[in-house]
């Protein structure tokens, strides 16, 4: 993939709200973080990209027009942000990834993993909460420190024996090939899921994104160096492949090493990802976790009221649990993976457990849900709505700050979403871990209104 075009390097700009006067941030003529540039919130060249990008990929025999369409327009979205809107670099990194994913088999891929295999990959990376942040975003664990070298070498050896009725192009690992099971998961369940919820502001909004708690807490400067390579090949195709489903990170625990490998880092993403990361000192935790998530779904060890540890099941958000018709006996979700399929002349989503146990293919109902999330069709008069429902600023963006490089070459940037403006002093000082100024900034806006983010 080639990486980030001159693009990223345009200043980005503060605009004013017409409702509350509070700035947002404008690129190229474009107003970016969450909920712009979703469907429901495009403006009229946003809306016109779209449609060129149909046309384009119909064009390329990428794309069909259905009904129901190949591709879902929520995920055409993704790639044209991620590609700042220009249809020709959106459709090069969308056709990239469909030729990766049919010579992965990866539709396949998901439905088949060994479910043993696939819950080894869950120990070893982001695991989703089962609940959503203040935006209705799913919130996903990660803690560092179960990835030593003995964990992930036996969890490699093991992929390369995964019993998964699916094909591989021969160069991606077996051992990313589980990871991407998870990626799947997310895209093909949890932001499902969350999409059908109805109490989360922007409820017409689907939901592509997601929320990451990344605990550093204990790892070794030698751990996260035997870490490296794996990290980073991980990192560089989950860019490449699934642009646009993340929206913020906050790094917990940081070492008073962590400059050194905040230096190695930050050179794996484009500085519009580096702007998504928050790296929080123990005083700011609590209180910028609190100004994105509500505490009752914050984990017990990060100051919140959620009974949920690192290795545990999904503790269902009340909501799901609320909506949901269990079968079969359950009465939560099982472990591995799970998709959704439209029931019921569509007013319903059904869940269904696929993958594979002892050779074995799964397919059973674990419950159902009522479907609520209709396309949205946006309009002059929408456009114009969206003007009324602005969102708090980027942290330590400036009018005149541009989108820094880092260092970065061109051909060495893996590309993740629209520019925006770098997270200023994201730095470690004195073993604090802290990003300066960030939770104040944070703090202040979140105060304003609890539903407003800071945009990266």
């Amino acid at each position: 993939m080639s990486g980030t075009s001159a693009a990223a390097l345009e200043p980005v700009q503060k605009v004013k709200s017409a409702a509350s006067g509070a700035p947002s941030i404008s690129v190229a003529g474009h107003e970016i973080g969450y909920p712009h540039g979703h469907l429901g919130h495009l403006s009229d060249a946003e809306e016109e990209s779209l449609r060129g990008f149909k046309e384009y990929l119909q064009e390329k025999g990428l794309y069909q027009a259905g009904p129901p369409p190949s591709h879902d327009d929520q995920t055409l979205l993704r790639f044209l942000r991620a590609r700042r809107w220009v249809i020709p670099d959106a459709y090069k990194q969308f056709s990239d990834t469909e030729e990766w994913r049919k010579a992965n088999d990866l539709d396949n891929l998901y439905d088949t993993i060994d479910l043993e295999a696939y819950e080894q990959a869950r120990q070893l990376y982001p695991q989703w909460t089962g609940r959503r942040d203040r935006r209705g975003i799913p919130l996903y664990l990660f803690e560092i420190r179960h990835l030593d070298s003995k964990t992930v070498s036996a969890y490699e050896k093991h992929a390369e024996k995964t019993f998964k009725d699916a094909k591989t192009d021969g160069s991606t690992p077996s051992k990313l090939l589980s990871l991407f099971a998870l990626y799947e998961n997310l895209t093909r369940f949890a932001q499902p899921m969350c999409t059908e919820l109805p109490d989360r502001d922007h409820a017409h909004v689907p939901i592509t994104l997601s929320t990451n708690i990344v605990d550093v807490t204990g790892v070794s400067l030698r751990q996260f160096w035997n870490l490296k390579s794996h990290m980073q090949a991980a990192s560089t195709l989950a860019t490449a492949h699934y642009p646009e489903t993340l929206d913020r990170i906050f790094i917990i625990g940081a070492p008073y090493f962590f400059s050194t490998v905040w230096g190695w880092i930050k050179r794996w993403f484009d500085p519009i990802t580096v702007s998504k990361i928050f790296i929080l000192s123990a005083s700011e935790v609590k209180p910028t976790l609190e100004s994105f998530i509500d505490p009752q779904n914050i984990p017990k060890q990060y100051g919140g009221e959620l009974d949920f540890k690192w290795g545990d099941a999904p503790t269902l958000d009340p909501t799901i649990a609320e909506r949901a018709t269990f079968e079969a006996g359950y009465k939560n979700l099982p472990t591995g993976p799970l998709v959704w399929h439209p029931v019921n002349d569509g007013k319903d989503l059904e869940c269904v457990a696929v993958g594979s146990e002892k050779g074995a293919k799964r397919n059973v109902r674990i419950c159902t849900i009522p479907k609520i999330f209709c396309m949205p069709v946006s309009t002059p008069a929408a456009a114009a709505e969206e003007k009324k429902e602005e969102v708090a600023p980027v942290a330590g963006a400036t009018e005149d700050a541009p989108v820094s490089p880092n260092g970065v070459s061109k051909e060495e940037e893996p590309a993740d979403t629209v520019p925006t403006a770098e997270v200023q002093n994201l730095s470690i000082s004195e073993g604090k871990g802290a990003a300066n100024d960030i939770s104040e900034k944070v703090l202040e806006t979140e105060s304003k209104t609890t539903s407003a983010t800071v945009v990266a």
